[in-house]
């Protein structure tokens, strides 16, 4: 497959910080998209023309790495198949002309050397989640990228700042938004002190959804993350919490108490949340808008529609 300029100078700067893989943890129910889920997994619902875990397998690619670890259930075999070529089906639509549509079909398989899977047999949290697939690095990996499908950040970019970021100051590095303190509730948020780049916070410890009041910054985590190798021994040492699930704040809190050095780069874009049906539909509207081919329309039409 041929890489642009920009993956190309994005697979040489996370070949150099001993990046290569991104974990995208996509073992969940999709309890709020039910009944829809109970036969297609959430992660390929979607967004125009295109899954959302299409897109972060795509963040990943720009970003310089080569495989991707999707982290599932037992029997939720169909979101790896989505990143498998299908040869048949390509025949088959080029001997109609269709073109266009074996592009498209042919992105996801053609994005990353590597897709794989690593089973979580049980829902016991985002850091047992991660654990699950350290099995899958190659022992030279210092660093791995966590990405979670259900957000969408954007632009795309943020990973490349965050492993230059790792690049000068080492240890994890986080995402993290600057929300406005009074709707950062329901955001984990972040206590962090300034360094001589504007958009890159030090990390001194995180406060799960604080109250206005007692909100330590308006910097709240986002679904993206960097973390050092050491994080799987500090999952290993962390203790289940409310629901007998293990949560990476609380291990990564546990790399901060050690000395550990963490970071979070401030990303000034936007995001859609597509882990619920509302989030979801603002995100097909905004990327529909934004389509050549959909978007005309879909202004007249809203437009109208509105006006009634």
């Amino acid at each position: 497959m041929a890489q642009s300029t920009a993956v190309t100078s994005g697979h040489d700067s996370a070949r150099r910080a001993g990046i290569r893989t991104a974990i995208v943890p996509a073992a969940g129910l999709g309890t709020r998209f039910l009944p829809a889920t109970k036969s297609v997994p959430k992660e390929l619902l979607p967004v125009v023309d295109t899954p959302g875990i299409e897109h972060v397998a795509t963040e990943a690619a720009e970003a310089g790495l080569d495989r991707l670890v999707i982290v599932t259930s037992p029997g939720k075999d169909a979101v790896a198949q989505y990143f498998r070529a299908q040869p048949e089906l390509e025949a088959e639509l080029r001997s109609r002309g269709k073109d266009k549509l074996v592009e498209k079909i042919r992105r996801a398989p053609n994005l990353l050397a590597k897709v794989e899977t690593a089973i979580q047999e049980k829902a016991l949290g985002l850091g047992h989640a991660i654990g699950c697939a350290e099995p899958n690095l190659d022992d030279d990996e210092q660093a791995v990228a966590v990405l979670l499908p259900d957000d969408l950040v954007l632009p795309r970019g943020v990973l490349r700042r965050m492993i230059d970021t790792r690049a000068r100051y080492g240890g994890t590095v986080l995402c993290a938004f600057d929300i406005p303190l009074d709707e950062i509730s329901p955001y984990g948020v972040f206590d962090v002190e300034d360094t001589d780049d504007a958009d890159v916070k030090k990390v001194n410890g995180m406060v799960e959804k604080p109250s206005p009041e007692e909100a330590p910054s308006t910097y709240a985590a986002a679904g993206r993350y960097l973390l050092d190798r050491a994080i799987f021994d500090a999952i290993r040492r962390t203790e289940p919490g409310r629901g007998g699930e293990i949560q990476v704040t609380d291990a990564i809190a546990l790399l901060i108490s050690e000395g550990h050095p963490v970071h979070v780069v401030v990303h000034r874009g936007g995001r859609h949340d597509l882990g619920n049906p509302g989030g979801f539909l603002r995100a097909a509207v905004d990327f529909a808008l934004e389509d050549p081919e959909y978007g005309p329309e879909l202004r007249t039409w809203l437009r109208g529609r509105i006006g009634e």
